[in-house]
């Protein structure tokens, strides 16, 4: 009787097959990438939703700053090097994906240490009208 059941709810149930098809949409995967683990994204209150690519040549870095709300990091190529405030380093290869966490405590340095561009497609999630990052000072453990 369960089996029947199930089988009559499975029947009910609507396939891709007579799913309504789409017309003039395209779309374009820009990046993609794998995190280690789990992604939390979060916002309270009115939120600036911004897509971005940056790219770091060779030799190149960010600066040491902070943001006051999360983002979404994907290295599309290259391998980014992330110096953070208590001075422990973060390599992160093309192909991966982490949230930057938010807020002064957390200020970072992004280093191209490599010989080729990296190529960031970043989305931040910030309070309405943050801005994009908060140039600081290196921690004293960096000896800049």
């Amino acid at each position: 009787m369960l089996l029947t059941a199930s089988l009559g709810l499975i029947a009910t149930v609507p396939s891709a097959a007579n799913a309504t098809p789409g017309s003039g949409v395209t779309g374009t995967v820009l990046a993609q990438g794998v995190s280690k683990g789990k992604l939390k994204l979060k916002a309270k209150g009115p939120t600036d939703v911004v897509v971005r690519t940056i790219t770091i040549d060779p030799g190149g870095s960010t600066g040491w700053h902070y943001h006051d709300g999360q983002l979404l990091v994907l290295v599309q190529s290259g391998t980014l090097t992330r110096t953070l405030e208590d001075c422990s380093v973060e390599v992160t290869p093309a192909g991966s994906a982490f949230v930057e966490p938010s807020g002064p405590e957390h200020r970072h340095i992004g280093r191209n240490l490599g010989t080729e561009p990296v190529v960031l497609y970043l989305t931040y999630v910030l309070p309405k009208g943050s801005p994009l990052s908060v140039g600081v000072e290196a921690p004293s453990c960096a000896g800049e």
